[in-house]
């Protein structure tokens, strides 16, 4: 059997562009026989050489790259002069955005073309701060309280006390997350922070807590990573800046890892990302974010296309880039493509319809 023709896509119109680039360069070094395509920061996309560094893609398009158009149909997607580029299954190497919120996935179902990473659905969640935890809380797991904030500047409170983390409802990788003493302070960087824009969310400040994350990956069996318990800033949260920006884009060595913990905590970490991999649909590598003060532990968020991959939390079990790669595409190819059905969709109703100004009388 032949092996399926291959792309990694990275980049994209993101607050986590670059980011995305250095992902999408790891995977297409990593793994063998793999195409690379750029998707730039206004839209447009590019087949490039999978040999690039980072710095190529400083302006932009690099040098040599060639214009593709993506097209949403059966048997088309990425096009290259009006001639489909032959790929089976896509390695999504996309953070934040159109690539990670479902968008660039349900564009891949019309297209036909299997990707790595959950499905359009869960994408959608995982990005869904206020979505996601409302989910969590339903299947009855460990949350903190979660609210909106509403538009208005005269807007009541939500129902528990601050301090207040206040965070953008859509996004990931810790950007625009704030630190608030009272609801006024709130309010005011609702106004103030373009990340806000499409809504936000606040819950408590859970003082004297710690930050664990693990990643779980669903092939070619459920696995869980080490634990890490990542260093906090000064303000009290895991930064973006402190994450990515001070260590040249990856993730940043001020962890600790693995995490110490003592077993009991260790097997409910186990016992509730299991959980959370069910509830949520996730697939191939995710990292989940938890919130743990005393023993007791809280589902706080999930990355479903994290950074890296999350591939240097794999020291326990100790696996490479390329295993983790190679068997995320390996999971994608067995995966059925999505198909969407017309069943009662026979006429049936066109033919009784009538005329259309019948029905706006």
């Amino acid at each position: 059997m032949s092996r399926a023709n291959r792309a990694v896509i990275f980049g994209g119109p993101s607050d986590e562009h670059d980011i995305s680039i250095l992902t999408g360069l790891q995977v297409a070094r990593a793994v063998d026989d793999i195409q690379a395509v750029y998707w730039s920061k206004s839209g447009d996309w590019y087949l490039v050489d999978p040999g690039l560094e980072a710095s190529d893609f400083l302006d932009g398009a690099p040098r040599k790259a060639r214009l593709l158009a993506f097209v949403a149909t059966p048997g088309e997607g990425l096009v290259q002069k009006r001639k489909p580029l032959p790929i089976d299954v896509a390695f999504i190497a996309c953070h934040g955005g159109p690539g990670e919120d479902g968008t660039l996935q349900g564009a891949l179902d019309l297209a036909g073309i299997r990707y790595t990473g959950p499905s359009q659905t869960t994408s959608a969640v995982g990005m869904d701060k206020f979505g996601f935890g409302a989910t969590m809380e339903a299947a009855g797991l460990p949350t903190l309280d979660r609210a909106l904030i509403p538009p208005r500047e005269d807007s009541p409170g939500p129902d528990f006390d601050g301090p207040y983390i206040v965070k953008p409802r859509f996004g990931g990788s810790s950007i625009g997350i704030e630190v608030a003493g009272d609801w006024p302070t709130v309010l005011s960087l609702k106004k103030a922070s373009r990340f806000f824009d499409r809504g936000a969310v606040v819950e408590p400040y859970l003082e004297k807590s710690r930050d664990l994350q693990v990643a779980v990956r669903t092939y070619p069996e459920f696995q869980l990573s080490a634990v890490e318990e990542p260093a906090r800033s000064a303000e009290g949260i895991y930064s973006y800046d402190q994450k990515y920006l001070a260590w040249g884009g990856e993730v940043s060595s001020g962890r600790e890892l693995p995490a110490r913990l003592d077993d009991a905590l260790a097997v409910e970490i186990s016992r509730l990302s299991r959980r959370v991999a069910d509830v949520a649909g996730l697939r191939g590598i995710t990292r989940i974010d938890y919130l743990e003060r005393d023993g007791e532990i809280f589902v706080n968020e999930v990355n479903t296309i994290p950074g890296s991959m999350a591939a240097y939390l794999w020291v326990d079990p100790p696996l490479d880039r390329k295993e983790l790669f190679e068997d995320m595409l390996a999971e994608a190819e067995s995966t059925p493509t999505r198909v969407f059905s017309t069943a009662g969709s026979d006429g049936t109703a066109l033919a009784n319809a009538g005329t259309i100004a019948s029905k706006l009388g």
